[in-house]
């Protein structure tokens, strides 16, 4: 074979060689991009932890991704509402309200039951009320509403503002007469707002619900308000408005079971915890009330109605400048029973009366006496000590019903000036230690007289 026929063999050998090398590389690479694109197709991609239109795998749904501007002017209440929908499908769900952004939100409803479990509205900005009449229409009961829902939870360190002041300074034209002659003269913000006034937040029908962290505060009316509701805890929150605030309580609690209350700063213009009609097992301790009118059980049996309240216990709490301090208040004409309530270690600091039972309420001068009344029993103050401005002590139960087994031990109360002794009528208990002042007017069952005696009795027969 000649050189020229060797050469051109070689040649033709390395280049199908390199040809082979190129085909089995090529190979492998379109085999490789062909699985990777099958794994792509298979593997669900990372979930989206701002939430969002569109969002199906995530677990967090912030409002801003659903068109809130959140510069508390432009109306985001419908970024809510959409938002609180997605969330509501998702199990374990969380609805974000970022830090950093004002939003303007009009009355809006966060309803179950087919909402599911362990939702968590994650408030971290600020939320403020219209206070404009529009959105209210002729009035409404609630601004923001947690309705029939299981395992709920508000948390965070936001804030909800009612804007208050808008229904405080709500006054009216005022008329007078002046030789004859009716003169009308309009004051400031004259009457717009609608007479009903709004709870700032209120759960209802639901389970398990949680409130931490956050600040409530100018509140229309009632700030915190649960209604019909089963296991609750409700800690680290703050609640603040003016003294002089109408109506603003606090916390309300109306027919609600195996509530615990704690670590929470309350600063109203009225009740700082108010405990209505159908509740029991209620757990308070380390609660900072002031000012306002105090922890209240009642007013109970308005109207001739049936009331029972049961296993109330509040203890190591503040009162100051407030109004009052512990009170159970009660309508003349109702029925029921208020029973197993315990105050300990409270203190007072020029509190008004700090101790109270009335059940002789009337919140206007035209009460007609009555005969029936809701029944008082197991009262226990221990370890209530400070100062007063008014009256230490303040019993006035009925005398068709005297209120029985209200026992005093270790209560110190001394006057901020002159001293107003303590006053007790048809109250039946014992004193298990000496008090300061000493409170005599506190009677035995051994010294009543044989009629009272029947009345005490029937008195704790009394059930709901």
């Amino acid at each position: 074979m000649g050189l020229k026929n060797v050469r051109f063999l070689v040649y033709m050998i390395i280049v199908l060689l390199r040809l082979s090398w190129e085909w089995d590389n090529l190979s492998c690479a379109n085999a490789g991009n062909h699985k990777s694109k099958k794994s792509a197709k298979n593997t669900p991609p990372p979930p989206n932890i701002n939430g969002g239109s569109g969002s199906s795998n995530s677990t967090t749904f912030s409002v801003l991704n659903y068109g809130a501007k959140g510069n508390g002017i432009a109306d985001d209440t419908n970024a809510f509402a959409a938002a609180w929908t997605d969330a509501c499908k998702v199990q374990g769900s969380v609805m974000l309200v970022p830090s950093g952004s004002v939003f303007f939100v009009k009355p809006i409803s966060f309803s179950g039951p087919s909402c599911q479990s362990n939702i968590v509205f994650q408030l971290d900005g600020k939320i403020i009320a219209p206070t404009d009449p529009e959105p209210w229409g002729s009035g409404l009961l609630q601004w923001m509403q947690f309705t029939k829902l299981n395992k709920i939870t508000i948390r965070g360190n936001g804030i909800i503002d009612g804007q208050g002041s808008a229904w405080w300074n709500n006054k009216k034209s005022v008329s007078v007469v002046i030789n004859k002659n009716i003169i009308k003269f309009k004051m400031q913000n004259t009457g717009r707002m609608p007479s009903t006034r709004p709870t700032a937040l209120r759960f209802y029908g639901s389970r398990d619900v949680t409130v931490t962290g956050i600040t409530i505060q100018n509140s229309q009316q009632t700030h915190l308000k649960f209604d019909s509701c089963i296991g609750v805890q409700v800690f680290g929150i703050s609640i603040s408005s003016p003294g002089d605030s109408p109506n603003t309580d606090g916390i309300h609690l109306q027919n609600s079971q195996n509530v615990v209350i704690h670590t929470a700063s309350v600063a109203c213009g009225d009740d700082c915890i108010s405990i209505q009609t159908g509740c029991s097992n209620v757990n308070m301790y380390d609660i900072n009330c002031g000012p306002g009118h105090g922890i209240s059980i009642g007013a109970l049996g308005p109207d001739g109605t049936k009331a029972c309240v049961s296993n109330i216990n509040v203890r190591d709490s503040t009162i100051r400048n407030a109004s009052n301090g512990l009170r159970i208040k009660t309508w003349q004409g109702g029925s029921g029973l208020v029973k197993g309530v315990t105050f300990t270690n409270v203190q007072v600091s020029g509190v008004g009366t700090p101790l109270m039972i009335n059940q002789f309420y009337c919140n206007s001068n035209k009460c007609a006496n009555k005969t029936s009344a809701v029944g008082i029993s197991d009262i226990s103050y221990q370890s209530i000590k400070g100062t007063y401005t008014v009256r230490p002590v303040y019993f006035a139960c009925s005398d068709s019903r005297p209120c029985v087994g209200v026992k005093l031990a270790n209560v110190e109360l001394t006057p901020f000036s002159r001293s107003t002794d303590p006053f007790c009528w048809e109250a039946y208990g014992n004193l298990q230690t000496a008090t300061i002042p000493p409170i005599n007017c506190l009677r035995s069952s051994s010294s009543s007289s044989s009629g009272s005696v029947v009345k005490v009795a029937n008195n704790t027969s009394a059930s709901c």
